[in-house]
């Protein structure tokens, strides 16, 4: 038998057998399986977690933007992320609520706003940043790698606590959202090189750091959380505004922001016009500037867009806080109210509008809904004056404003000690404003210390009640100009003080309703006259020329590019030029074009600068008198002999800009009234401000004071306020670091370098020759015979800033040119050194000629 046939037989014998199977055993294994499959039916599933509704009981609900519950308990918080919100862009935005100083944390200061997406990665929800700073034309096929070598943040990623598929809703633990640093970096970083004993915050404390209020909003929840930074030990507790160095309360508003959904245009920088910007390269460009840059700008819309002035269909509007003092009112009022001049000449009237802020309010000037004239009276104020917006950076559309005005602007109580530090200081490097990109603006400090000077000059020269309060009053109206032209998007505009000249700043009907300036966006100088009679506004009173073309430029509808176009070229007006902080020199060395600079004023700075120390001159002899009352303390005295006296070094320091100077123009190619770019400072001008420097800054008789004055430079004793120095003033110090101010810029690196390369387009006043004047200046009046103290400071520090030139740590920053002219003058001065005069001019000689070989020796 083969074996097909035995597996056949086999198969068959198998089929009988199933056949004769009982029919109940069948019939129960079919019953058991669907027994079985009712069992698994009916069983339980396994608990997958608490609802939502389980989870924020005992919870109070904020609905808005972002729907926030809050532990009534604990405190802790949780929020509600829907399917809406993923994908999706919002703005993040924090400001300052209150703080401290010390820790560069102030009441109103906007630290910036960000852009972020909220996504889900499997069980867990993520806060992304995302970059801002590029363009690619979507038309261009590279636009497809736009996302290459560029880094997002995710600032978050929190596990989803529970789903509601249902309504699409997932609810996450909040509490390290708010309570940690996860949005913004609140703790300033600790630079390299950093004092060890200048104060600093301790660590974040997330057992004392809290939610201090929920605002919850359809288009933005807003959350104010006080951050504790804690140190067990200090070694600078810090100053009086801070009750225990050891904690330290930093109370910070954090905004979650809808992105706008509207038909916002944003508008292209250009370089002849200054408004705040968000940079934006565009990385699908081949040109040489592919520049971007989002003017920063409210959203106008005519409500009548044929009428060539129309009101706007949201207007920008103000509130003054309930704090205001009631005699200030109406002039704040009426100094914001002054730029809707300028934006008639836009096409909209009433563009912006004021209201005031009902004493029984709901909210706080801190909710970002409205733009807040705040009022604030720091322990150490930052600023007279500031104001700042923040913006969406795809768009640079300004979302809201505030100004923080400080009430020691409007008082006498400036820190004297401050006025004789800056008086001390070896430069202006040290200036609040230098140290943040337009962080802070010290128009209110400059303008508080010119308004001093005006009150000690009026009080000597006619003591009008009248005429000071005016004067005041000028000053109040120009500082909220120039920070409102802030808060519309517009930077400094540093050049405009150079529109009118001496003679029509001292004419009272030519300038009675103008800005002294081009525009009020300047830091420059009070309008004090040296001739009583011919007095006429101390400060601007209306917004600038420039100011109105700025804001037609940012504001105007226009119909095309031609007509925007045709507005731009007319940058090469007299009264519409412009240069702001980055081109501003304040810092020695810094930048290139004298007419950009602070406290200067008029078309003639160099003659309005020396008119400015003659006046100072005429006033230090009757101070003593007129500022020493019966009965009371010295400090008053002291504080207005550092008033003038500072007055009298800021001119000094406007003089010598010009010195190496280089106009810039930044006209377009073929624009018209344009000039070439770079023109240097005339051969004519430069002498002048050498022989203005040698007669005013350094003669012997230079910050000649009446030396019976100095006896009474008394500081009031305070407690133990002296303990930490002696309290007599330091005249030497102080005049010689007025002269270092100057002599800083002027032996500068960049300057000296400056002076060779312009002589090769134009500049006429050699290096030889400037410094050889200098050393002129600086040595020929006494050299032969005695030579004051005051003197012998001025040439110890100058030689040793020559020397220094050839073998310091900066040396390498010099030209051999430079340098060249400094052994040159070295050696000159030796040449002049002899053994004549008195026994301290006789040992200062010594001294010149000792370090003088000691350096030549050096150099061989």
């Amino acid at each position: 038998m083969n074996t097909h046939t035995i597996f056949s037989r086999l198969i068959l014998l198998t089929f009988v057998a199933i056949l004769l199977l009982p029919q109940d055993a069948f019939s129960q294994k079919k019953s058991k399986k669907k027994k079985d499959a009712a069992t698994e039916v009916a069983a339980p599933k396994k608990p997958e977690g608490k609802s939502i509704s389980e989870l924020v009981k005992k919870h109070d609900k904020i609905e808005g933007l972002f729907t926030i519950y809050q532990d009534t308990v604990s405190g802790s918080l949780q929020i509600l992320i829907s399917e809406d919100h993923l994908g999706k862009e919002f703005i993040h935005f924090h400001q300052i609520a209150d703080g401290v100083l010390d820790a560069g944390a102030f009441r109103g200061s906007y630290r910036g706003s960000r852009i972020f997406k909220v996504e889900k990665y499997f069980d867990k929800i993520e806060f992304i940043l995302q970059n801002t700073s590029f363009y690619f034309d979507p038309e261009n096929p590279i636009s497809r790698a736009k996302e290459a070598n560029t880094s997002g943040g995710i600032i978050a990623s929190l596990k989803i606590e529970a789903h509601d598929k249902d309504k699409g809703l997932y609810l996450l633990k909040a509490d390290d959202l708010f309570t940690q640093e996860t949005f913004a970096q609140i703790k300033p970083p600790r630079f390299p090189g950093a004092s060890p004993v200048s104060f600093s915050l301790g660590n974040l404390d997330k057992n004392k750091t809290k939610v201090n209020a929920i605002r919850n909003y359809p288009e933005n929840t807003d959350v104010a959380i006080e951050y504790v930074y804690s140190s067990p030990s200090v070694l600078n507790g810090g100053s009086n505004a801070v009750t225990d160095g050891r904690n330290v309360s930093i109370k910070v508003y954090h905004s979650l922001i809808s992105m706008p959904e509207d038909d916002y245009q944003p508008l292209l920088d250009d370089p002849r016009v200054g408004y705040f910007t968000t940079q934006v390269t565009d990385q699908t460009a081949t040109n040489s500037v592919p520049y971007r840059d989002l003017v920063h700008r409210w959203k106008l819309v005519k409500k009548d867009p044929d009428a060539a002035i129309s009101e706007p269909v949201e207007p920008i509007v103000w509130w003054m806080e309930n704090t205001t003092p009631l005699e200030w009112r109406e002039t704040i009022k009426n100094a914001v109210l002054e730029w809707n001049k300028a934006f008639e000449k836009a096409g909209f009237r009433n563009a912006v509008v004021v209201n005031m802020q009902p004493d029984d309010a709901d909210w706080d000037a801190g909710d970002i809904r409205y733009n807040v004239l705040r009022w604030t009276s720091s322990p150490q104020a930052p600023f007279g004056g500031y104001g700042p917006s923040f913006v969406n950076p795809r768009t640079g559309q300004i979302l809201g404003a505030d100004i923080m005005l400080e009430f020691v602007h409007f008082t006498n109580r400036v820190l004297y000690d401050k006025l004789f530090d800056l008086s001390t200081s070896a430069s202006y490097e040290n200036d609040f404003e230098s140290n943040s990109e337009h962080a802070f603006c010290s128009a209110g400090h400059i303008m508080h210390e010119n308004t001093m000077f005006g009150q000690a000059l009026l009080a000597v020269a006619s003591n009008n009640d009248l005429e000071m309060e005016r004067m005041k009053k000028e000053a109040m109206i120009a500082l909220l100009m120039h920070e409102v032209g802030h808060t519309l998007g517009l930077n400094h505009n540093m050049k405009a003080s150079q529109v009118y000249s001496i003679e029509q700043l001292s004419d009272p009907n030519f300038i009675e309703g103008k800005a002294l300036t081009g525009s009020v966006m300047d830091y420059a100088d009070i309008n004090i006259t040296r001739d009583r009679s011919k007095q006429g506004q101390y400060y601007d009173t209306s917004v600038g020329p420039y100011d109105v073309w700025a804001i037609q430029f940012g504001y105007t509808p226009f119909k095309s590019e031609t007509e925007k176009e045709s507005l731009l070229s007319q940058s090469t007006k007299p009264e519409l030029i412009f240069g702001n902080d980055a081109d501003d020199m304040r810092s020695p060395g810094k930048a290139i074009d004298p007419r950009v600079m602070v406290g200067d004023l008029s078309s003639d700075a160099i003659g309005y600068a020396i008119e400015r120390i003659k006046t100072v001159n005429d006033y230090l002899p009757t101070v003593k008198d007129k500022f020493s009352n019966d009965g009371e303390s010295y400090q008053e005295l002291r504080r207005v002999y550092y008033l003038l006296t500072g007055q009298y070094a800021n001119a000094t320091n406007v003089i010598s800009r010009y010195i190496g100077g280089v106009y810039v123009d930044r006209a377009m190619v073929g624009q018209e009234g344009a000039t070439q770019p770079y023109t240097p400072v005339s051969l004519v001008d430069q002498k002048r401000a050498m022989a203005a420097l040698s007669n005013y800054a350094f003669s012997p008789d230079a910050y000649k004071t009446p030396s019976d004055l100095y006896n009474y430079l008394a500081m009031q004793r305070r407690g133990f306020n002296f303990s930490s120095g002696t309290e007599d003033p330091k005249i030497h110090d102080q005049v010689l670091n007025y002269q270092k101010n100057v002599l800083n810029h002027l032996l500068h690196p960049n300057t000296v370098q400056r002076i060779s390369d312009s002589e090769l387009y134009g500049n006429q006043y050699s290096l030889s020759d400037f410094m050889t004047d200098l050393n002129t200046a600086i040595f020929k009046a006494d050299i032969s015979g005695n030579v004051n103290s005051f003197r012998q400071n001025l040439q110890v520090e100058y030689t040793t800033m020559l020397i220094g030139a050839l073998t310091g740590n900066q040396a390498s920053r010099y030209s051999n040119a430079a340098k060249s002219m400094c052994l040159y003058n070295l050696n000159n001065i030796k040449s002049m050194l002899n053994t004549t005069g008195n026994v301290s001019s006789r040992a200062h000689k010594q001294h010149l000629r000792t370090l003088i070989d000691n350096a030549l020796k050096e150099i061989k």
